[in-house]
């Protein structure tokens, strides 16, 4: 019986010590695990400051940081065709504090062969808004609308200019409004610049003709009049811009917008997603920050889950590898 008693002892011991040993492990563990994020969030923003990227992720992440512990900051990183930044996130440390608020322009870089990499090499968080793009130029110039422009070009061949980051969604505006209104490539200069803003100081100082527009970079210009809008490529004309008319209404068929998103290193911990995805989706259903993107930026909160932004990113690319053979681009 001594036996029996002693062997249960030691068992009792035994299982103790391993239950013991299994939850100083366990809580180990979930120590070493710090909840995510750890530090400030670090949005890069592949442009220069002022342009309409850069205006609604700051716009955004300064309302999506109430919902996390720590702050959201952002970091412009112009340069390359807008590749610079994104390149940038490519290859950071996927832990969820370095991300990007990017565009279209992931995808028409690659197709234009100036990247080597797509949508696919990160981890898409979410689409938050759309904007609606538009032709413009400066207040003085002879052009007063969008359906002019071809016969301008017609009668100024090779000497008119038209401004656009290498590879990006106005490289694309324009590669699609001169097809569809049936201007040769031959005929325009396209001129590069890091981003929007560049552009609006260059058609500020006259040194070209016409840029792609969009309310949240030439808002302020347009009420001041030193810019003026010449045609919006949409469905239906801007409630800040109702004197302006569609391109459907100038017979020009093309609607353009511009589709800003977040994603992370390939790589970044599903729960770091889930909660940066979280975060923004609270940021785009406040009532007071829709409004502002609405009606003072020209743009349309569409925010889209990420499950659910992966499908829409490939439809975009297909859509995209279409529109890329009419300028030329081999991918």
């Amino acid at each position: 019986m001594k036996r029996i008693n002693n062997t249960f002892v030691k068992l009792a011991v035994t299982v103790g010590m391993t239950g013991i040993a299994s939850a100083l492990a366990l809580t180990t563990n979930v120590q070493a695990a710090e909840p995510f994020p750890e530090r400030e969030i670090r949005v890069i923003i592949p442009y220069s400051p002022g342009g309409a990227t850069d205006v609604i992720f700051r716009l955004a992440g300064q309302e999506a940081e109430k919902q996390l512990s720590e702050s959201i900051l952002p970091v412009n990183m112009a340069g390359a065709g807008a590749t610079l930044g994104s390149r940038h996130v490519k290859d950071a440390n996927p832990d969820g504090h370095t991300i990007l608020g990017s565009h279209d322009t992931i995808a028409t870089s690659y197709l234009s062969g100036a990247v080597d990499y797509s949508y696919d090499a990160f981890e898409p968080i979410a689409l938050l808004t759309q904007t609606i793009n538009m032709a413009g130029t400066y207040s003085e110039h002879p052009v007063s609308s969008a359906d002019e422009i071809a016969q301008y070009v017609a009668d100024n061949a090779g000497e008119v200019t038209f401004s656009m980051t290498p590879s990006s969604t106005d490289h694309f505006f324009w590669a699609q409004f001169f097809n569809t209104v049936g201007i040769s490539m031959e005929d325009v200069r396209l001129v590069g610049y890091p981003g929007t803003s560049d552009q609006v100081e260059a058609l500020l100082a006259k040194e070209i003709d016409f840029a792609m527009l969009d309310m949240p970079t030439a808002a302020s210009f347009f009420e001041s009049g030193n810019l003026k809008p010449l045609g919006v490529a949409h469905h239906e004309r801007l409630n800040n811009l109702p004197d302006t008319p569609t391109f459907g209404e100038l017979e020009i068929d093309m609607v353009h917008y511009t589709n800003r998103g977040l994603f992370a290193p390939k790589g970044t911990p599903e729960e770091a997603l889930a909660i940066l995805e979280s975060a923004f989706e609270s940021a785009m259903a406040n009532e007071e920050l829709q409004l502002r993107i609405e009606s003072e930026l020209g743009s349309l909160v569409n925010f889209i889950p990420r499950v659910d932004y992966i499908d829409y990113l490939n439809q975009s690319q297909e859509d995209l590898s279409a529109a890329a053979e009419t300028i030329g681009f081999n991918k």
